[in-house]
């Protein structure tokens, strides 16, 4: 996890939102996703000395129990070493009689949205290639592996947990949230206008072969947030 920014970021504003205005956070969430806000539980990080923001986020399938058959199916899906997804946050969902999964991804500024996959041939990159290959047949997309390790592989390997996930018989839900109005400079470039994103969002569904829709696209959520106000961006 890279340092909070003081008042600016991804990581920053989610926690502002949370923290100061959750309740607010919890009823845009709920009509999103077609659940009660009462229903939204965020789950707590651990704690991890010695850092400036001494937290740990959630990785993986951490939020599963330890003995759940999916986190042993998980160890033989993705590489266990490196650098596992890490969620900015983690809600579980009361949904009617059932219990849902909420996996949130938080944005302020475009150059988040591109990454490289690091792994090595002699790594874990086959086993990545293998997961992406399942992911992409069970999206029933027309897309290549190649293009899901560059230059949107975050996403991508976000949406292959939420296969995983689903073929598991785990409900989840991925929520993108994208904040408006954050501050630029030192690299960022951060949208201004809720239009400002929209192209670049458009880029990486076109990258990944999502454009034209997916099998889980009712369970893939997003959310644009002022970062200074409760207005729509």
């Amino acid at each position: 996890m890279a340092e909070i920014g003081y008042g600016y970021g991804s990581e920053c504003h989610l926690l502002r939102w949370m923290g100061r205005h959750g309740q607010l956070l919890r009823d845009k969430i709920a009509e999103l996703v077609g659940v009660p806000a009462g229903g939204i539980e965020f789950l707590d990080f651990n704690f991890k000395p010695g850092k400036l923001w001494p937290d740990k986020e959630l990785k993986g399938l951490d939020f599963l129990p330890d003995n759940h058959p999916a986190r042993i199916a998980w160890d033989d899906y993705w590489p266990q070493t490196g650098n596992v997804q890490n969620w900015d946050a983690v809600c579980k969902l009361a949904a009617g009689p059932n219990e849902e999964w909420l996996l949130i991804e938080a944005k302020a500024h475009l150059r988040e949205l591109q990454s490289t996959c690091g792994a090595k041939e002699r790594g874990g990159l086959p086993q990545i290639r293998r997961a992406f290959e399942a992911t992409i047949e069970h999206l029933n997309i027309d897309a290549r592996v190649d293009s899901w390790l560059s230059p949107y592989f975050q996403h991508a390997n976000r949406l292959a947990v939420l296969s995983f996930l689903h073929r598991q018989r785990i409900t989840t839900r991925l929520l993108n949230v994208y904040f408006v109005g954050d501050v630029n400079g030192q690299g960022r470039v951060s949208p201004q206008t809720r239009s400002e994103w929209l192209t670049p969002l458009k880029n990486q569904d076109d990258a990944l072969g999502l454009s034209n829709g997916h099998a889980l696209a009712p369970f893939v959520h997003k959310l644009l947030l002022n970062v200074a106000s409760s207005d729509e961006p």
